[in-house]
């Protein structure tokens, strides 16, 4: 019930905004209502109105003025100031400051990679060069310059393959020949979108066929990579399979009777019940989750993505995992673009994605504000136990945007309890955090939509309470005064009892109360009506 009477509420809201000047057309008790403010409120509800009569300028003015006397009321007696009202109003202002936290140009640009790297896959081999979770700014160089140097032995004519065996520092390109793991010499096979971490995807998706990338850095530390082919993606499959483990005794053996079997048409689902050891798929006649390129093993995922025909299944092949047999149940080609449109935008603003969305904004507001550092105190960044220094000491001024001023004190307890980065690196994310902060707390000011709309929810609120108090809570609850009511106008129930009107004579009851209440509130206030702007409004209209 809520949300309803405060949608019905929100279309009658006040605006104490206007994007542009206008005649005063109300005013009540000295607080103007512009043309303009009272034609958003109007036009807004045109839509929904499907007769004359309630379009009627006239009657529309009347119940704004009711909704501002008792908007008017709420504040007076303080129900702004409630814990529960406080407490809904932040919830909502962060709902609602949302979108504006993130680029909307940008987070379609987004999407629109996305898709094109899911309709097309890459395959690439890379080259990783470690550094550690918390780098110093050495740690740093001495990385980087590591693989500058490994991609100009590539450049120069070395085999990537043989240098990454050499010298890289993911433990998959050597292999583990002990645990039956062969080297993959960089190799990652095709993926496509949302497949690596996205530093990992945008390197690989704009370097071009048989060229080496620049170094680029993920969390994992310092990649080159080489691209080896780009191609339409083969979609995603969905499959059965059926396991003999590593530990089962003579597994090739039972892999290849079970083979014949199928061969003399059992089922496959039985066949993968009664011998498949993948306990969470064998009690489903092997069934697994559709899955595209880059999720499973490679022999696993080129015998799935081998196979034609629904139906039809791969002879027995071996992974570090086990004895396999695949059965293909279903393909799924990539979807037209309006298809997958949505579930893209949600992956692209759930991920890491969004936070170049973000840095995006950050980016534009740093050129549109006024931004000082303060060389002086960032002077605490050398100190060792800059975390422990006695709050007294860190009250210079480190940070100033606009007019807004940041002591060394908050950027401190900022990073008590961060210790994965360095502390000139913390500060950038910190100085970054402050800015997106201070363009939230400022949207009112810079956003008129965004104030708009805050303004009619807060309203709405309120009255949403006052009516709860003054009117749905007195009809229930003031017995005496109900059947009072009902018994002054029993004629109008046909003398029926009580009981059974009782739901009528309630709604009845609240309407007489909240007339009455109008009533007093437009006695002891000064309504001011601009006939010749009112006047006008009508022609308009007509």
């Amino acid at each position: 019930m809520k949300n309803l009477v405060l949608l019905v509420f929100l279309g009658l809201s006040s605006l104490i905004f206007s994007q542009k000047k206008s005649k005063v057309l109300l005013t009540i008790d000295g607080e103007k209502t512009t043309v303009s403010d009272f034609k958003r409120v109007y036009e807004k509800n045109l839509d929904a109105i499907d007769n004359d009569e309630a379009k009627d300028v006239e009657k529309n003015l009347t119940l704004f003025i009711n909704y501002k006397l008792k908007v008017k009321e709420a504040y007076s007696i303080n129900l702004d100031t409630l814990s529960s009202y406080v407490k809904e109003m932040e919830g909502y202002r962060n709902q609602l400051s949302a979108p504006y936290m993130q680029d909307t140009t940008f987070i379609n640009k987004l999407v629109e990679d996305a898709y094109f790297r899911t309709k097309n896959e890459v395959k690439a081999k890379h080259i990783l060069i470690r550094t550690p979770k918390i780098a110093t700014p050495k740690d740093t160089l001495d990385a980087y310059n590591k693989i500058i140097k490994i991609r100009e032995r590539i450049v120069n004519g070395e085999s990537f393959e043989n240098v990454a065996v050499e010298t890289s520092e993911d433990p998959s390109a050597k292999g583990d020949l002990k645990k039956g793991r062969q080297p993959n010499k960089g190799n990652l096979g095709y993926f496509s979108a949302f497949k690596m971490v996205y530093p990992f995807e945008e390197a690989a998706y704009n370097t071009n066929v048989g060229e080496v990338s620049k170094p680029f850095r993920t969390r994992f530390g310092y990649h080159i990579l080489k691209v080896d082919s780009l191609r339409i993606s083969q979609g995603e499959v969905e499959v059965a399979h059926i396991l003999i483990n590593n530990e089962t005794k003579n597994g090739k053996s039972l892999i290849d009777s079970i083979y014949i079997r199928l061969e003399n048409d059992e089922q496959f689902k039985t066949l993968a019940r009664k011998y498949s050891n993948d306990t969470g798929s064998s009690s489903k006649g092997g069934k697994l989750r559709k899955f595209g390129k880059g999720v499973m093993v490679k022999p696993f995922e080129d015998a799935a993505f081998n196979l034609e025909k629904e139906g039809s299944y791969s002879k027995p092949f071996q992974t570090r995992f086990g004895w396999h047999i695949v059965q293909l149940i279903k393909k799924y080609p990539v979807q037209s673009f309006e298809e997958v449109k949505e579930d893209l935008k949600r992956k692209v603003k759930s991920g890491t994605r969004a936070q170049l969305s973000e840095k995006a904004v950050i980016d534009k507001l740093k050129k549109k504000y006024t931004i000082s550092e303060n060389a002086n105190a960032k002077a605490i960044f050398n100190n060792t136990e800059i975390r422990n220094i006695v709050k007294d000491s860190l009250q210079e001024t480190i940070l100033t945007i606009n007019d807004k001023v940041i002591t060394q004190e908050i950027f401190v307890n900022y990073i008590k309890n961060i210790k994965s980065k360095p502390v000139y690196e913390l500060f950038q994310d910190f100085k970054d955090k402050e800015i997106l902060a201070y363009y939230k707390d400022n949207l009112e000011k810079t956003e008129p939509e965004f104030a708009y709309t805050l303004q009619e929810y807060k309203d709405g609120l309120l009255l949403f309470e006052l009516m709860q108090r003054k009117i749905w809570d007195k009809s229930s609850k003031d017995t005496l005064g109900l059947k009072n009511y009902y018994t002054s106008n029993i004629a109008n129930y046909d003398n029926k009892e009580f009981k059974k009107v009782k739901g009528q004579v309630m709604n009845d009851y609240q309407n007489y109360l909240e007339k009455t209440w109008i009533t007093n509130l437009r006695n002891k206030s000064a309504i001011e009506v601009n006939k010749k702007q009112l006047k006008k409004l009508i022609k308009y209209y007509q």
